[in-house]
């Protein structure tokens, strides 16, 4: 899927994630739900730092565009080391390494213990980073038309002023973790759901996605999952825009409804 496909899904899911806490009597507390959506916007974007193209590699300039190509080299390295022999052989790394289920545990994880050992600058980094992408994901239109200074001001006003909403007692910092020292341990949360419906919406494409590497299916490694080829469609066809992106901001709606107890 594109990015702005990609992004609205992300904040779905959380939003979804918040009505089931609301059903099971753990309503999120506003602050989490504003920022585990936008931070899952974000997180869904994540997954194409192995594309030269994608937004994510080019949201941070000079500095995005470097990690890009080392992440696709990373990636390329490591299918061509634990292909079997029934793997295609392939020239790049995009849509190997970064869409599985372990680079989205393994980066969930990551920003988890840097929010814990890194203090409020990390937290504030992990913020800026996903809120930038969350802006060039579902404002992707207007996005474009910014200079990137402008989007990287907003991103870093909205961190600023969000983590001030979130330190404040029971507004959410220790939301789910609540011993001392587990303060937005819960971060890394919205980015592995982000990672994995990243997966889950490319896998819905003609070329499906490996989100279960390593474990091996009929012989492959890196075999793309996905539903039957008849239901699969092309990256930007009709169906992801005329048909998922209505139904995910409808459904993300009714999500934001529930997990703030309105229905």
């Amino acid at each position: 899927m594109m990015g702005p496909a990609h992004s609205l899904s992300g904040a779905a899911a959380w939003l979804g994630v918040g009505a089931a806490a609301a059903a099971a009597g753990h309503t999120m507390p506003w602050p989490v739900l504003v920022v585990g959506a936008l931070i899952c916007a974000g997180a869904a974007l994540a997954p194409d730092l192995d594309h030269k193209s994608a937004t994510i590699s080019r949201a941070f300039g000079p500095v995005s565009k470097g990690v890009c190509e080392v992440v696709d080299k990373l990636s390329y390295a490591v299918y061509k080391a634990t292909r079997s022999s029934a793997d295609p052989r392939r020239n790049g790394g995009h849509r190997t390494l970064t869409h599985t289920w372990l680079w989205a545990v393994l980066t969930g994880g990551a920003a988890s213990l840097a929010a814990i050992w890194g203090g409020r600058w990390a937290v504030l980094a992990i913020l800026f980073v996903h809120l930038v992408l969350a802006v060039e994901g579902l404002l992707w239109r207007a996005a474009r038309v910014s200079s990137d200074v402008l989007v990287w001001l907003l991103g870093a006003t909205s961190a600023w002023i969000l983590a001030g909403v979130l330190d404040k007692p029971g507004q959410g910092s220790g939301w789910l973790f609540d011993a001392p020292g587990q303060e937005y341990l819960w971060l890394g949360l919205p980015i592995v759901l982000g990672a994995l419906v990243h997966d889950i919406g490319d896998a819905l494409t003609v070329s499906g996605c490996p989100i279960l590497w390593p474990l091996p299916i009929a012989r492959k490694r890196w075999y793309p999952l996905g539903p039957p080829k008849f239901m699969r469609f092309r990256a930007g066809a009709w169906v992801e825009i005329k048909v998922l992106m209505p139904l995910f901001m409808l459904l993300g709606g009714v999500g934001a409804a529930a997990a703030l107890n309105v229905i």
